[in-house]
C-alpha cells in the first residue's frame, strides 16, 4: 500500500520522538499509536534511561495507549515506528491486536518483518497485522546511521555496549 499524507504526517511525528531519544543518548527510534486520527500513545527508546530491556519505543507507546484506553487490547489502531520492530515488539503488537503497522527503516540485524527474519511467514498467530514498510525510510535510516557514526567516533575501536554511566 502506498504512503498516504496521514502516514507521512504521523511518521514525521515519530521521527521527532526519535530525535528526542537521541538527545538522551538512546538509539533514535520513535513510535506513535493512532486511533481514529488521534494519538493515544507515543514513545521513544528508553532502555538505557529506564534500565529496562523491554522499553523499546513501540512498547512505551503501547503502554501509554493501554493506560489511555484502559485496555490492553488496542484494535482499530495504527502504529507508526521509525525502525522495523524486533521480535519482542512484533509479539507485543500481535497481543495488543494492533490493526496496522507502518514502519520506516528496515533493520537487517534485528527486524522481525523481513529485516533479519519475517515472523509473518510460516507462523500461525491468532491476529494478523497489516504492514506498510518504507514510509520516510531514508530520513529514519539517516538518523540512525548518523547516531551510530557519532557514537563510533566517541568510542574509537570499542565495542562498548550502551551502558548508562553510574551516578
Amino acid at each position: 500500500m502506498a504512503d498516504t499524507d496521514t502516514d507521512i504526517y504521523f511518521m514525521r511525528h515519530a521521527i521527532g520522538l526519535a530525535r528526542q531519544a537521541e538527545q538522551t543518548g538512546e538509539v533514535p527510534v520513535g513510535a506513535v499509536l493512532v486511533q481514529d486520527g488521534t494519538i493515544i500513545g507515543e514513545g521513544y527508546n528508553r532502555v538505557i534511561t529506564d534500565h529496562d530491556p523491554t522499553a523499546h519505543a513501540e512498547v512505551v507507546a503501547l503502554r501509554q495507549a493501554g493506560k489511555t484506553l484502559k485496555n490492553y487490547r488496542l484494535p482499530g489502531t495504527t502504529l507508526y515506528v521509525t525502525l522495523e520492530p524486533c521480535t519482542q515488539c512484533f509479539g507485543a503488537l500481535v497481543h495488543a491486536r494492533i490493526h496496522r503497522l507502518v514502519f520506516a527503516a528496515s533493520d537487517p540485524k534485528a527486524g522481525a518483518l523481513g529485516g533479519m527474519i519475517d515472523l509473518r511467514i510460516g507462523t500461525r498467530f491468532n491476529h494478523e497485522i497489516e504492514v506498510v514498510a518504507g514510509t520516510l525510510a531514508d530520513e529514519s535510516a539517516d538518523l540512525l546511521k548518523n547516531f551510530f557514526r557519532a557514537r563510533r567516533k566517541r568510542l574509537p575501536g570499542s565495542c562498548q555496549s550502551f551502558i548508562s554511566p553510574e551516578p
